[in-house]
């Protein structure tokens, strides 16, 4: 692939415009959907180009608060990967702070978090109904999941739901680069409460990497996921302590 050094004006002229593919990848995280993104550096600019498997078209987005949530639409999570997500939270004169591994398959999401008691939660949820134990106990409560997701038992937020935003509630969209991670940034304005919310999406993965809510300007609460550590789930991810297996993983 060609170099050329590049004279840019400013450094935010680099993050105008990304490249989000129309054709969606399902899958693994092997197949997840690609975006080509002008890669940045100080004083120089390289641009790479990934190609579908399929040799899908690709479609040219400039990525601001009226074209973010078209981009974040052409989007698509992976159908299998196991990562770890750490989450803060933050209150007057103190915080939090845990992980949770989460494995997901399909519609079924395992996860598992040390409690600050020491004790380990295990959950596993299709959306539908919830197993839940503890440690390496055998005794397993199962019920309906009530509108808990895989995603809420993560304590993560949902960056799908910037898709249901009135775009007028969006002050802020552009590319950014976020540890090494290239992203779709978006950040809301305050509501009626005071509250708004700030999101990192992975164009190589098309996961939420990181998020930030804030009150009044101050964070509350902050969770992230580097990319580079997801691996595949196995079949004793999503099996029960009694031996019975939830998702047929062949």
């Amino acid at each position: 692939m060609d170099r050329r050094n590049l004279n840019w004006i400013t450094w935010g002229f680099v993050m105008l415009a990304v490249v989000v593919m129309a054709l969606m990848l399902g899958g693994s995280l092997r197949r997840s959907t690609h975006i080509t993104l002008p890669a940045s550096g100080e004083g120089q600019s390289r641009t790479e180009e990934s190609q579908t498997p399929s040799g899908g078209a690709l479609t040219l987005v400039e990525i601001r608060p009226d074209t973010v949530q078209s981009a974040i639409a052409s989007l698509s999570r992976p159908e299998t990967y196991c990562r770890t997500v750490t989450a803060e939270q933050f209150w007057s004169g103190g915080s939090g702070y845990y992980e949770t591994f989460a494995a997901v398959s399909g519609p079924w999401t395992r996860t598992d978090r040390t409690l600050p008691d020491g004790q380990t939660r295990h959950a596993l949820t299709n959306g539908e109904e919830t197993y839940i134990w503890y440690n390496d106990g055998t005794e397993v409560f199962a019920a309906p999941a009530e509108g808990i997701s895989g995603d809420d038992e993560q304590s993560i937020p949902t960056y799908e739901e910037i898709l249901e935003l009135p775009t007028e509630s969006i002050v802020e969209a552009d590319y950014r680069v976020l540890q090494e991670m290239n992203c779709i940034y978006v950040e809301t304005a305050e509501d009626m409460d005071g509250y708004a919310l700030r999101y990192w999406v992975s164009v190589r993965s098309g996961l939420l990497v990181a998020a930030e809510k804030l009150l009044a300007g101050e964070i509350i609460y902050r969770m992230s996921a580097p990319e580079g550590e997801e691996t595949e789930p196995v079949p004793s991810d999503f099996t029960l302590p009694d031996g019975r297996m939830l998702l047929d993983m062949e």
